[in-house]
């Protein structure tokens, strides 16, 4: 594959698994933009990039980018995008794709007048077995999807101390834990049954009203104690539980919290089929359950001598070598190169900007619902 000259933006803790993956691969990463000058050039240091960008203007500038990986906050994405497509550089965001759907909707346009790639980092998608399970319903092995349970919990935000600039609205939406977590589950599930959401019922709890903002910053799933701080009042939520409807007649339920003691990273998902049902965690992701009527049920251990052939192009190692959160940033860039090297695809396997204005207005019926206590459509 062709290696192309890549910025990324954003050196909190998503940045450098961007910068690392990239690298891994094949392509080339030529600047780091961070919240300062200084930052920008501490970060380049420290990862060995050669160009730490005194701003965003800079970065764009700058003839050796290709393309522009956003690991920004959720405000500056809508900016951004915009300007690095008017730049003709190609995009990969991080999500939200922007703060409302009016703004995603507009991008969505932009990018369809291009001929960019334009993507947003659901890296989810690219474990191989969610692939495997993806290939088993679009082939009918799993019949019809009849419903979905699962959660994503996490318990970083779980003490009062516990804060980061997500928990504010003005810097991260008016949605947290599900704008954050709980669309890595929406657009893992839409991704392998391919049913859409018809309409949400949604109850959200915000588990701490107040938070203490520490003094000089915390880094995110930091473990760090601390006593010092000033009080904040929280305007988003710590957890929610959600029913769906998918066009068609399917039905889901999900929960998610980021205040759930000793899940650091949990991803599950539970598919109910007409003929099996297919189950996986992401803190064990080397393992996919299948489940039968009328036989044992199966253990399918990721190994790509055993995944489909559509699976199997995206694990790098033999069985019994265990492949993780690092490589599914990996494999989803290289299917995102391929493209940018080959022409935009029709029907891509990595999320669009065109699926991140879909997560984005689910939010919005998500909070609504939530908001008037009733169904919404989305």
């Amino acid at each position: 594959m062709k290696s192309f000259g890549v910025a990324v933006a954003g050196t909190g803790f998503i940045g450098p698994v961007h910068v690392e993956a990239l690298r891994r691969a094949g392509q080339r990463v030529v600047g780091l933009l961070g919240s300062t000058p200084e930052k920008s050039r501490a970060a380049a240091a420290a990862l060995g990039v050669p160009r730490g960008y005194a701003d965003f203007e800079e970065l764009l500038a700058d003839p050796a980018v290709e393309a522009v990986h956003l690991a920004t906050p959720n405000a500056a994405h809508f900016d951004q995008c915009r300007r690095a497509l008017a730049a003709g550089k190609h995009v990969v965001c991080e999500k939200p794709l922007a703060m409302n759907s009016e703004q995603t909707a507009e991008l969505v346009l932009r990018a369809s007048q291009s001929s960019l790639v334009a993507a947003v980092n659901y890296n989810i998608r690219f474990y191989p077995l969610v692939l495997e399970a993806r290939e088993r319903v679009r082939s009918g092995q799993v019949g019809e999807t009849l419903h979905v349970a699962g959660s994503y919990f996490q318990d970083w935000l779980l003490f009062p101390t516990d804060y980061n600039w997500r928990v504010r609205a003005a810097d991260g939406g008016p949605l947290r834990a599900l704008a954050d977590i709980g669309t890595h589950w929406i657009d893992t599930v839409c991704f392998i049954t391919g049913l859409e959401i018809e309409s949400v019922c949604a109850d959200l709890q915000t588990v701490h009203a107040t938070r203490w903002v520490p003094q000089g910053g915390r880094e995110t799933f930091s473990n760090a104690t601390r006593t010092d701080g000033e009080p904040v009042a929280i305007d988003t939520e710590d957890a929610g539980h959600i029913l769906i409807r998918f066009h068609g007649g399917a039905r889901g339920c999900l929960a998610v919290s980021q205040t759930m003691a000793g899940r650091k990273n949990a991803l599950r998902f539970d598919l109910a089929g007409s003929r099996t049902s297919l189950s996986w965690d992401s803190e064990e992701p080397n393992v996919l359950g299948i489940g039968h009527r009328d036989r044992p049920n199966e253990r399918l251990i990721r190994d790509p001598a055993l995944l489909t052939p559509g699976a199997a192009a995206f694990a790098s190692y033999p069985g019994g070598h265990a492949e993780g959160f690092p490589d599914t940033f990996k494999q989803l860039y290289r299917a995102i190169y391929a493209d940018v090297e080959a022409g935009r695809s029709i029907e891509p396997l990595y999320a669009t900007f065109a699926d991140g204005h879909r997560e984005v207005c689910i939010g919005e019926a998500i909070l609504t619902s939530h908001r008037e206590r009733r169904w919404v459509e989305v």
